[in-house]
């Protein structure tokens, strides 16, 4: 009997789970992966474009290159779940599964946020990192905030690497002196669970004379006087304003039934939901960990030792460990790895190693072997 495995959203965990169960399972299983986008790109890749280290149609993976040749992939956009039946209806028809994964990621909503569509630039979404480029190639220089619009946001790092990036950039133009740097955040320390990560971006902010204001969110623009309009009451003038949007859970997602105050809980050692078998990893989830790639692809992990434990017959045992390792750029070819862990009741722990710039080639590693294992070429980052 072959088993219907439908995953639905092809980022991180979707393409981890989708490769690892259609490899170990073969035709014991007829995985069907849907995502609307035409594409999978590396979150620093979209820093790499926006900072003009390399062109957007280098760093796009087109899901039509997929490698696993159990893997049917769909294009098309979800308009309903049925988690109870774990029937799903998309623009391509409906689908019927016997396990259902739902990794539908975050969606962002940068009108959410008063005068950032006509006074800012968001550069979380792959077509806003993109349009940033453009935006950074006419920008002769001012005072530019990095803001944070709301919690929870994606990959809780990219904002420090934002601004750290910004300095490396403006400072190979000749444009620094004249420049300011500031970077608003809802954290209290850039890396919470790693004081020592933390410590190192705080230095560096110090070192490259970068503003830092925690634990205040931007609540607004007003972009006829140029300011950012924090929550604390206070004000920031601007020049350029990159933002990190309001995120939600996709409205599909919303409407199932799954979500519960705004996201969707998990049993966060299985990553269960509250319907037999229905399973949701990633940015979509309250699971506890921070919303980054790495820690859908650790989950995504767990799950598919599950599924295949459970297509073979066996008893699933696999438990998510809540650990994740990821990059942190400090520009001028110097990159950090952080390793932390999230365990649901324990007090998060993290460390560092580096910045170095012998994890350059690290991190390089880390993208190239995840092209390779779910696309099945070979890819150079930063060509």
């Amino acid at each position: 009997m072959v088993t219907r495995v439908l995953v639905l959203g092809a980022g991180f965990g979707g393409l981890e789970l989708s490769t690892t169960v259609a490899q170990a399972c073969g035709p014991d299983v007829e995985l069907t992966l849907v995502d609307q986008a035409d594409g999978f790109v590396f979150g620093f890749s979209k820093l790499d474009v926006m900072f003009g280290r390399t062109g957007p149609e280098q760093v796009l993976h087109r899901y039509t290159g997929l490698a696993g040749p159990g893997v049917r992939f769909v294009a098309a956009t979800v308009t309903a779940i049925d988690p109870a039946a774990r029937r799903v209806e998309t623009t391509a028809g409906p689908f019927d599964a016997d396990i259902l994964v739902v990794a539908l990621g975050a969606d962002l909503h940068p009108e959410a946020t008063p005068g950032l569509l006509d006074g800012g630039h968001e550069f979380y979404t792959v077509a806003g990192a993109f349009g940033v480029r453009d935006v950074l190639d006419g920008f002769t220089g001012g005072r530019v905030v990095v803001g944070v619009t709301s919690t929870p946001f994606k990959c809780p790092p990219a904002p420090s690497e934002t601004a750290l990036l910004m300095h490396e950039f403006l400072t190979a133009r000749g444009l620094r002196d004249g420049s300011e740097i500031s970077l608003v955040m809802p954290l209290g320390t850039p890396i919470p669970p790693s004081p020592e990560a933390s410590a190192a971006v705080l230095a560096a902010f110090e070192q490259h004379g970068i503003r830092w204001y925690p634990e205040r969110l931007v609540r607004a623009l007003d972009p006829a006087r140029r300011v950012a309009l924090l929550s604390d009451g206070g004000e920031l003038p601007y020049d350029l304003f990159l933002g990190v949007p309001v995120h939600r859970v996709p409205d599909v997602v919303a409407g199932s039934g799954l979500a519960v105050d705004g996201w969707i809980p998990v049993d966060p050692r299985t990553l269960e939901t509250a319907f037999p078998g229905v399973y949701a990893v990633g940015d979509v989830t309250s699971v506890g960990t921070p919303k980054a790639g790495v820690f859908a692809e650790g989950q995504a992990a767990v799950v598919a030792e599950r599924i295949v434990a459970t297509v073979r017959g066996g008893t699933p045992d696999a438990q998510y460990d809540g650990r994740g390792v990821c990059y942190l750029e400090f520009g001028h070819d110097q990159v950090a790895k952080v390793d932390v862990t999230f365990r649901s009741g324990e007090r998060p722990v993290g460390g560092l190693e580096g910045p170095s710039t012998a994890l350059v080639a690290d991190k390089t590693a880390f993208g190239t072997d995840r092209i390779r294992r779910w696309f099945g070429r070979d890819w150079i980052p930063t060509a």
